[in-house]
C-alpha cells in the first residue's frame, strides 16, 4: 500500500481507491485531515484507530455517503458515485433497526437493488445471487426468518450476504467481525479472503487489533489522519501504536499491549477496551 501516490496504479496493480488531501469536517470538528491514500485492487485492508479516529467517516466518504470538505477521490477508476453498482457498503450493526419487519432473504435482496433498478421485480438471476450469498455465509436455511430474531453473529452473516449478493468489486465494511464469536469471525474472514482471491478489494474498520493482525494483509493506522499504512506487521510497532492511540496505550510487564478507547470521544463506533497480544500472526 502506498500513501500520497500521484498515479492511479501501484506496483501491485490498478488502484481501487485514491484519496488526495481529503478533509471532512463535522461543524467545527475535523474528522479527516488531509488524507492521502492509495489502496490497490485486490487488497484486504483493516482500518485501525481509536474512537473518533475517523474510521467510519473514511468508509462513508469512499462510499459517497459523505461529501468531503476538501480534496479529491477516485473510486474504482472514476469519481465518487459513478461506479456505485460496483461497491458494497455495510454499516455498523449498532446503527441498524433490528425491529424492522424484514426477513433474511429481504435483507440479502437489498444488495441487488442497484442492479435491479427501481420498481422492477427480481429476476431469477437476482434470486440465484441471493441464494448463493446466503449459502456462502451459512444462512440459507434462515431465509424466511425475521432479521430481529437472529443472534448478533447471524445478523453479521446476513449483512455480509447482502454485500455478496451485490457482487461488488469493492467492499467497505464497518466493524464486520466486532463482537462475534470466534467461529463466526473465522467464517466471515474466510469469505472475505476468498473475495480478495477473486480480485476484489476489501476495506474494513475494526477495533480488534488481534483480529486485524491475524486476518488482514494490510492496515491503515488512523487518528484523524493516516499515521501509517502498510503490511499488518505494523501492528507490532509499539511506537506507531502509541502515535495512533496516544495516551490510551499501556504496555504491561509481560509485553502485552492494552489499548483503552475514550468512551466520550467517538466516531459513531462503540467504545470499549481492546487487548492486543504481541506475536499473534
Amino acid at each position: 500500500m502506498t500513501i500520497a501516490s500521484e498515479t492511479h496504479a501501484t506496483a501491485d496493480g490498478p488502484a481501487a481507491v485514491v484519496l488526495h488531501g481529503v478533509t471532512v469536517e463535522y461543524g467545527q470538528r475535523v474528522a479527516l485531515d488531509a488524507i492521502d491514500l492509495t489502496i490497490p485492487t485486490g487488497s484486504l485492508v483493516a482500518v485501525i484507530g481509536p474512537n473518533g479516529a475517523g474510521k467510519s467517516t473514511l468508509l462513508k466518504t469512499i462510499a459517497d455517503l459523505i461529501e468531503p470538505t476538501a480534496g479529491t477521490l477516485e473510486i474504482l477508476g472514476g469519481p465518487p458515485g459513478r461506479e456505485a453498482k460496483r461497491l458494497a457498503y455495510v454499516p455498523q450493526a449498532e446503527l441498524v433497526d433490528w425491529g424492522f419487519p424484514v426477513t433474511v432473504g429481504d435483507i440479502a435482496m437489498m444488495g441487488r437493488v442497484p442492479l435491479i433498478g427501481i420498481a422492477r421485480s427480481p429476476s431469477e438471476e437476482d434470486r440465484r445471487a441471493v441464494r448463493d450469498a446466503l449459502e456462502t455465509v451459512g444462512m440459507a436455511e434462515h431465509e424466511r426468518r425475521q432479521i430481529g430474531a437472529l443472534s448478533g453473529g447471524q445478523r453479521r452473516r446476513v449483512f455480509l450476504a447482502r454485500a455478496l449478493a451485490a457482487q461488488p468489486d469493492l467492499y467497505l465494511l464497518d466493524e464486520p467481525v466486532t463482537g462475534v464469536d470466534a467461529t463466526t469471525e473465522e467464517d466471515l474472514m474466510r469469505v472475505l479472503e476468498a473475495e480478495v482471491g477473486r480480485g476484489r478489494t476489501v476495506v474494513a474498520s475494526t477495533h480488534d487489533l488481534a483480529a486485524a493482525a491475524h486476518h488482514f494483509h494490510e492496515v491503515i493506522l488512523m487518528n484523524g489522519r493516516v499515521v501509517a499504512s502498510g503490511p499488518a506487521s505494523l501492528l507490532m510497532d509499539r511506537e506507531l501504536l502509541r502515535e495512533t492511540y496516544g495516551g490510551h496505550v499501556v504496555v504491561l510487564p509481560e509485553g502485552e499491549l492494552t489499548i483503552i478507547d475514550d468512551a466520550h470521544h467517538h466516531d459513531d463506533a462503540p467504545a470499549g477496551e481492546r487487548h492486543f497480544h504481541e506475536g499473534r500472526r
